[in-house]
């Protein structure tokens, strides 16, 4: 995959990854439609980023804003080649997560990628290519603790990708599925919004940040710009969690013993 002259749209492109990856994209020579449930956030980016980079402020999980996001870059831009599924929410903690806190994990973290792989793919049919990259999280690959609605809306988000890579990988469609651990992003800490700074959510972060490295945006950015040059399915900022994948397969009943031990560390 060859990024200059490619048309991209990211989401959740007003800070962390995603505006770490439109700056990427643009110094590659792409052309970048930034969306951002903070619209302001992503029009600050999208203007230190100059003329190739244009701002749409909305929900991503809702597909009148995905289809004004796919008009704003044919019309400015041309065709889309690159859609960066990469907007993404936590909340939620045990069992005690609400029906609410649930719904827009999925929505959010899922179904927005549903929805944009909807309006996208069957053009892409046509066109004998594009290009979908969701951002996971190696939760998707592991769990998280602390937090059953990320976990498992992380899960579906890898077992979406898997299956769109399946169904239309040999039909010039690509995929990739980002799955990092911790990056230094307002996600990881919970935000701004107090109401997130729970137990469960100390322990989420915790069990991220001593699990590895934390990586800065523009390091993540790099190496998921990397992986799409080589169409790797599977891109690992962390390479460590493959090997923890690989032990997971190994001993299942193993590794959830393990985890019950490293949560029962954390939790002191």
């Amino acid at each position: 995959m060859e990024i200059s002259g490619k048309v991209a749209i990211v989401t959740g492109a007003g800070s962390g990854i995603g505006a770490a990856l439109a700056d990427r994209l643009v110094a590659a020579g792409a052309k970048v439609v930034l969306a951002d449930l903070d619209g302001e956030s992503a029009a600050k980016t999208a203007e230190s980023l100059g003329s190739a980079a244009l701002a749409v402020g909305g929900d991503v999980a809702e597909e009148t804003v995905i289809r004004t996001l796919i008009e704003r870059a044919e019309a400015e831009f041309g065709p889309v080649d690159l859609y960066f599924a990469n907007a993404g929410i936590g909340g939620g903690g045990d069992l005690d997560s609400t029906d609410q806190q649930w719904a827009a994990a999925l929505e959010v973290n899922v179904m927005a990628h549903v929805r944009a792989a909807r309006l996208l793919v069957p053009g892409w049919l046509e066109r004998g290519s594009g290009y979908f990259i969701s951002t996971a999280s190696a939760a998707g690959l592991l769990t998280q603790l602390g937090s059953a609605p990320y976990a498992v809306s992380k899960h579906a988000a890898v077992g979406f990708a898997e299956w769109l890579s399946v169904t239309y990988g040999d039909r010039g469609v690509r995929v990739s599925c980002v799955c990092p651990m911790g990056v230094e992003t307002p996600l990881l800490r919970g935000g701004g919004d107090p109401a997130e700074h729970t137990a469960a959510a100390e322990l989420a972060m915790r069990a991220v940040t001593s699990a590895g490295t934390v990586l800065s945006p523009e390091e993540t950015a790099d190496i998921v710009l990397a992986g799409v040059a080589e169409e790797h399915f599977l891109i690992l900022p962390h390479p460590e969690v493959l090997k923890m994948y690989r032990y997971k397969g190994s001993d299942y009943d193993r590794w959830i013993d393990g985890m019950r031990r490293f949560q029962a560390t954390l939790r002191g």
